[in-house]
């Protein structure tokens, strides 16, 4: 078997092997025949020169902690049924890996459709994307704020559209910055993102925003399907969803993909949500020195702890560590000798991600340390607080 970057020759055969792996119709994305920026495109080729797996790298940026830390992002994984547990995924993402180091990737996030052969690779499950239905009916009623303007917009409008969700966004952990090649060739022919995108202003300034699929009919089994919900501060949160309330004659049910703690959710009552549909995501890191480098940290959280780790597919990565943190910022450091906290790359994408406590990591049988050891130590590699995505791919 042999891995390669795929060509432009190449993506009639792997648009073939996505299309029978994951059920595709027959039209085509533009994008699966042309070299696409800021995507890696991989292949795996049986002695014949037969496609018989892909993989692709997206080179996106994650926001951590208020800094865009690079990604290498998986998708798009298929194997031919006939090699299929003979190895050729695990040969793929070793290649994938390879290169998403030598062009600086720290860490890397994909949706799995099966997370054994993810796990066997040092990937780990860190959170989920959660869709969910509520009743339109059910959203508080609100009053129109006579400080805030509410209009549609237009593609003029997505340059602050793109302002508002970094504001959001820009200080959690895991979600896209959705800037780079990558977005930037997916922008250059788009016109306005679903069916309508409904904003909120308040003295000219842009304080939230919903884009939003107008699906259809009108009878009871009608759903509004809002592809994103965003505001930075209540009063806009809560024009948009009165908003969305307003569709309750014609449209009974509003889907949609909550962020946690943000001003929206804090206005939706989700205790009567029902659950549409969940995406299990997983996380690893590609390098552990530039995860830790290149992210934000918490001002006040201060220490250091040595520990050891073991990654089979990025022996970079393998080795004893000192991490410290202090001021805002971390360094990870190569020290000498076998460390008393011996940890596997999984327990490391779960403490990372903030997803697990090493006591639960090491219950896991990922952390691993003596009886007279608190593993409570490495703690510290999870301060940042939890993760999450609201961006498939």
């Amino acid at each position: 078997m042999h891995v390669r970057e795929l060509h432009t020759d190449d993506l009639d055969a792997a648009w073939e092997l996505g299309r029978f792996a994951f059920g595709s119709d027959q039209q085509r994305h533009p994008r699966t025949r042309v070299e696409v920026p800021g995507m890696t495109r991989y292949g795996a080729f049986d002695d014949a020169g037969r496609l018989v797996g892909k993989a692709v790298d997206l080179h996106h940026d994650q926001w951590w902690s208020g800094r865009a830390v690079p990604a290498a992002d998986v998708a798009g994984v298929a194997v031919a049924p006939e090699f299929r547990g003979r190895g050729v995924a695990r040969a793929l993402l070793t290649a994938l890996l390879r290169g998403a180091h030598e062009r600086g990737a720290a860490v890397s996030a994909l949706y799995p459709t099966v997370a054994a052969p993810y796990r066997a690779c040092g990937w780990e499950a860190a959170g989920v994307l959660r869709t969910v239905d509520l009743a339109t009916a059910a959203l508080p009623r609100h009053r129109p704020d006579p400080l805030l303007v509410v209009r549609a917009g237009t593609v003029a409008d997505l340059p602050a559209v793109a302002a508002l969700y970094e504001r959001v966004t820009r200080h959690r952990n895991g979600l896209l910055t959705r800037q780079g090649e990558l977005f930037d060739f997916d922008a250059a022919d788009a016109g306005l993102p679903g069916d309508g995108l409904t904003l909120v202003e308040r003295d000219g300034d842009l304080v939230g925003y919903a884009t939003w699929q107008r699906g259809r009919g009108y009878g009871a089994d009608s759903v509004l399907t809002v592809d994103e919900a965003l505001a930075v501060t209540a009063e806009a949160a809560r024009e948009l969803v009165g908003v969305l309330g307003s569709w309750a004659s014609v449209a009974p049910t509003v889907r949609l993909c909550p962020l946690d703690g943000d001003a929206v959710s804090s206005c939706l009552p989700l205790e009567s949500a029902r659950e549409h549909e969940r995406d299990l995501w997983m996380h690893r890191p590609v390098d552990v020195a530039r995860a830790v480098g290149a992210r934000g940290w918490p001002a006040h959280v201060r220490g250091v702890v040595d520990f050891s780790l073991v990654d089979p597919l990025a022996g970079w990565n393998t080795g004893t560590w000192r991490l410290a943190v202090a001021d805002g910022a971390a360094e990870l450091t190569r020290a000498d000798g076998e460390a008393e906290l011996r940890l596997d790359v999984r327990g490391f994408a779960l403490l990372y991600a903030g997803a697990a406590h090493a006591r639960s990591v090491a219950q896991a049988g990922l952390l691993h340390h003596g009886p007279a050891v608190d593993p409570a130590a490495l703690d510290l590699l999870g301060a940042g607080g939890p993760v999450q995505l609201l961006d498939y791919f």
